[in-house]
C-alpha cells in the first residue's frame, strides 16, 4: 500500500467576495487546481449591489473574529504551515490583527497582494488603510503582487510604460525587500499584457497577447495565489511568477460571464 506525500499548506488571509469571481473563493480554487491544501481566514464580506452599478457593499469581520481564525488555522498547522497570501484587509484593525498573528511565527513565503482601495469603502478610511498596509504589512512581505495602480502607489510615480513599470518595480522592492510582480496587465498600451519582476538582482517582462481590452474579475487574486502555490511547491520565485502568469492568461482565456457587467477569470481554464 503506497503511502501519498501531503501537499503543501497554503493559507489565504483574504475577503470573501460572494459572486466566486475574486477573494478568498478564487484563492480556493486556485490553490485546489494547483494541488495545495488551501485553507482561509476570512476578513470581510464584499458584495456586489447590482441596484448600484455593481459597486461594493463591504462589511469587516471583527478584529477579534480574525484572531480566532487566525489561531486556529496556525495551531492546528503548527509546524507545517509555511506559506501564506495576504489579500484585501480593509481596515487598519483588520491590518494590525494579521501584523500580529504573522510574527508569531517563522515564514518561508508571505506573498503580499496589496489591494489598497475597496469602491464603497469611504476616502478617508481607505487612504487610513493604505497607510497601515505599506507601514505594518509590506516589511513582512517576501514577494508583493500590485496591479498598476498599486504599483503607482506604493511607488510613488505615474506608470504609463513599461519602463515605468520596470522602474516602480524597483522602487517597491527597495521599500521592502521582497520580490516584485508588477501587473500591467491590460492597462498599458499595446497588443501585449505585460508584467514585470524584479527580486533585487533579476528583471524580466512577462508579456501575453491580451485577451481583451477589459480587466476580469479575479486576475489579481488569482495571480498571487499561484505565485503562493507553486511557491509553496518548491519553485523559485521568477520561476512562481512565470508560471503564475500562465495560470492566469489560461483562465481569462476560459472567463465566465454573468449577469454583472464584468467577467470572472475560471481557475479551471489550464485544464
Amino acid at each position: 500500500m503506497s503511502v501519498s506525500t501531503p501537499p503543501p499548506i497554503t493559507l489565504a488571509i483574504a475577503g470573501s467576495e460572494a459572486t466566486g469571481g475574486a477573494g478568498a473563493q478564487a484563492d480556493l480554487k486556485t490553490f485546489q487546481q494547483l494541488g495545495t491544501y488551501g485553507i482561509t481566514a476570512l476578513t470581510c464580506i464584499v458584495s456586489f449591489d447590482p441596484k448600484d452599478s455593481w459597486n461594493h457593499r463591504f462589511v469587516p469581520v471583527d478584529a477579534q473574529v480574525i484572531a480566532d481564525q487566525l489561531e486556529a488555522v496556525q495551531s492546528c498547522y503548527a509546524g507545517s504551515l509555511e506559506t501564506v497570501k495576504l489579500g484585501m484587509m480593509g481596515s487598519p484593525a483588520t491590518i494590525d490583527t494579521v501584523a500580529a498573528a504573522l510574527k508569531s511565527q517563522e515564514w518561508k513565503h508571505i506573498v503580499l497582494d496589496p489591494v489598497l482601495i475597496c469602491k464603497g469603502q469611504e476616502p478617508g478610511h481607505a487612504l487610513d488603510t493604505d497607510e497601515a498596509l505599506k507601514a505594518n504589512l509590506l516589511p513582512l512581505a517576501t514577494f508583493v503582487t500590485p496591479n498598476h495602480f498599486e504599483a503607482e502607489s506604493l511607488a510613488g510615480m505615474s506608470i504609463r510604460t513599461v519602463e515605468d513599470l520596470a522602474e516602480a518595480a524597483r522602487h517597491i522592492h527597495a521599500a521592502s525587500g521582497a520580490a516584485v510582480l508588477a501587473k500591467g496587465g491590460v492597462r498599458l498600451e499595446g497588443p501585449d499584457a505585460v508584467d514585470v519582476y524584479f527580486d533585487g538582482e533579476t528583471l524580466e517582462v512577462l508579456s501575453t497577447p491580451k485577451v481583451g481590452e477589459v480587466a476580469v474579475s479575479g486576475a489579481g487574486c488569482s495571480l498571487a495565489a499561484a505565485v503562493t502555490a507553486e511557491l509553496a511547491k518548491g519553485a523559485a520565485p521568477l520561476e512562481a511568477a512565470r508560471r503564475a502568469k500562465e495560470f492566469v492568461t489560461a483562465g481569462i482565456k476560459a472567463r465566465v460571464s454573468s449577469n454583472a457587467p464584468f467577467d470572472a477569470l475560471w481557475q479551471g481554464g489550464a485544464n
